[in-house]
């Protein structure tokens, strides 16, 4: 599964009055997530002329912009402050006309703990009448690249509709 993994570096301030990270972060996690699967260079973009790379969000920005829809977030287990970053894993989940979604995972990345898996769909939309709008070719066919299958929550282990 294509999927980008990011450090995340938790901070003391992290933490609750329950002595975990406050599921607020998580969110934030996510969002840190997305920005920064945005601007990877894109293979075969810039050159040593000095062009800038293309990047998700490049290309998003001549087309609109993408909003939040929907998030969806499922704790395993507690987080705990430590000095060691955890990693969030991102990949595409869906794909339709003008949305998508994300799905992620925050592990632990020595071992193997999993804290929680989410998932965020986005709309596209354009940026003056805040309508959505289909996808660029081009997106679609960097958000495919991303692809990487549904998101392992419980409930579609166990059966549950959603």
């Amino acid at each position: 599964m294509p999927v980008n993994r990011f450090p995340i570096q938790l901070r003391f301030g992290d933490e609750d009055s329950n002595g975990h990270v406050n599921n607020v972060r998580y969110v934030q996690f996510l969002e840190e997530a997305r920005v920064r699967l945005s601007l990877v260079p894109l293979p075969g973009s810039g050159s040593a002329g000095g062009e800038e790379p293309e990047t998700f969000r490049s290309v998003t920005r001549e087309a609109g912009s993408t909003l939040v829809a929907r998030q969806e977030i499922e704790y395993f287990t507690p987080l705990l402050y430590r000095p060691d970053p955890v990693w969030i894993e991102i990949w595409v989940s869906a794909l339709g006309r003008s949305s998508f979604s994300y799905g992620f995972r925050l592990t632990d990345g020595d071992s193997g703990t999993v804290y929680a898996v989410a998932e965020a769909a986005m709309v596209m939309v354009e940026r003056e009448s805040g309508r959505p709008v289909p996808l660029t070719e081009r997106q679609r066919e960097i958000l495919a690249g991303w692809s990487g299958g549904e998101v392992p929550f419980r409930r579609a282990a166990a059966g549950v509709a959603g």
